[in-house]
């Protein structure tokens, strides 16, 4: 059976984007996270399966805290498994 996914996506301001990366990899459902420019423009993708959460997740939190210091609205895309 294939694994439905839902995508829904919102807009963050920069100062806030890396407590909402961190509340959302937190959830467990969430498969995939998309930060992209008001403009649509895909900047960062995180994959988020279990092993990935476990190894890399301090150097993207980085890269996510590096691109807020640009200053600007975000939009996330994020991508959960449906129940």
């Amino acid at each position: 059976m294939e694994e439905k996914i839902i995508k829904e996506e919102i807009k963050v301001a920069s100062e806030s984007i890396v407590k909402k990366v961190k509340e959302l990899v937190h959830e467990g459902n969430v498969r995939k996270i998309i930060i992209k420019k008001e403009s649509g423009e895909s900047l960062l993708e995180i994959p988020l399966t279990l092993a990935v959460v476990g190894v890399v997740l301090a150097p993207v939190l980085a890269a996510v805290g590096a691109l807020a210091a640009l200053a600007t609205d975000y939009i996330l895309v994020i991508e959960r498994k449906a129940e």
